[in-house]
């Protein structure tokens, strides 16, 4: 069905789409390549959020060359959007665009396409096809497809830790644990996050500032801190980032005068405070993470905290990825990567797969998402 050409092109279709991973959300990274006679004439990326698509992109590519995209095959990441969001529907564009095909290599999960953009493509006497590169397709928006599909984000655990599972000496000291080529890596799962989320106990123990820096983005992430006491010190370098992130405080009530000065004082400082609590007065993980992606609408949550949140989260499996940074060394004692209660059978076991693994200098990550 696909030729050897075609391949190549929904490939270079999915390195435009890489060009929008620090950049869309909480739209899709989509990529789009326009090819005449087997040559591209034009290619496209979608932009930050109330800029133009993918296709809307690579058409303006092709008129700017004074080029006619009028009987043209359009090779796009993701089905064609056919609903007015930000910006008018795609599939407008390509419609008075006159492509004699339009190949997408997945469908759109989002309740408003799925699959009604095609179709019209289809109804206008366009020649459509799906699928091609589909697994690469899906790979690079799995937060997008798990909020549309699940109401859920895609939640991902970033641990650094020594050979023997310690992330901290037992004094809470932990930075260095691994090389800065590794930390770096760890800033590009940063930067394509809608939101990095930490626990008041890494706040008060690290004083982290939880921003992209080591690889270049025009967007900084969201910043979530759970806290259900409301504990975090006003003057924690995450609250007073100069490039004016924006801060979300979670706690569990906020009930009592007390929560509600200390919430006042916070909201001075342009932090907004929610309070969302468990039957247990702790704050209401999975709640949390329905509320991110159903009214915030994040696509992915990248966690760095400490031994007893990551316990939780597991404990609550709320996490969909791992991602485990290994430094050469052994730490003896120390605080380790969760706060999990012992199995008392191995049945009871949360079973990962390793999915790929990296160097970076002498450290190793593993990746690893639910089995």
């Amino acid at each position: 069905m696909y030729t050897a050409v075609d391949h190549q092109l929904m490939s270079e279709a999915l390195a435009e789409a890489q060009k929008a991973l620090y950049l869309s959300n909480p739209n899709p990274r989509v990529g789009c390549v326009i090819a005449k006679d087997g040559q591209v004439i034009g290619r496209g990326y979608t932009q930050r959020v109330g800029g133009p698509h993918a296709e809307v992109q690579a058409l303006a590519d092709v008129r700017a060359k004074g080029l006619d995209p009028t009987g043209a095959t359009v090779y796009v990441t993701l089905e064609p959007c056919n609903h007015t969001g930000r910006t008018p529907p795609c599939v407008d564009a390509l419609i008075a665009a006159k492509p004699a095909m339009v190949i997408a290599a997945m469908s759109d999960p989002n309740p408003l396409v799925g699959g009604k953009g095609l179709e019209r493509l289809k109804a206008a006497g366009t020649e459509v096809r799906c699928g091609l590169l589909e697994a690469e397709a899906k790979a690079l928006n799995r937060g997008f497809i798990s909020r549309m599909t699940r109401g859920l984000p895609w939640v991902r655990m970033k641990i650094a830790t020594s050979l023997d599972g310690k992330t901290a000496l037992p004094n809470g000291q932990s930075q260095w644990i691994t090389g800065p080529l590794a930390r770096a890596d760890g800033h590009h799962w940063r930067a394509q996050a809608c939101a990095i989320l930490t626990g008041v106990g890494t706040v008060k123990e690290d004083d982290p500032t939880l921003n992209v820096r080591e690889v270049k983005t025009e967007r900084q992430p969201w910043k979530v801190i759970v806290d259900s006491k409301l504990e975090t010190p006003l003057n924690a370098k995450v609250l007073h980032q100069a490039d004016q992130s924006r801060v979300i405080l979670v706690c569990a009530s906020l009930d009592s005068p007390v929560a509600k000065e200390k919430a006042a004082a916070f909201e001075a400082l342009g932090v907004e405070v929610i309070a969302m609590a468990n039957a247990h007065g702790k704050v209401d993980l999975p709640k949390l993470f329905q509320y991110l992606a159903q009214e915030r609408h994040m696509n992915e949550i990248h966690v760095e905290a400490g031994f007893k949140l990551n316990g939780s989260l597991l404990r609550e499996d709320c996490v969909d990825e791992l991602l485990l940074y290994y430094a050469p060394f052994f730490m003896g004692e120390g605080i380790g990567m969760a706060n999990i209660s012992p199995l008392g059978v191995l049945d009871q076991r949360q079973d990962w797969q390793v999915i790929d693994q990296d160097m970076f200098g002498p450290d190793i990550r593993l990746r690893l998402m639910k089995a």
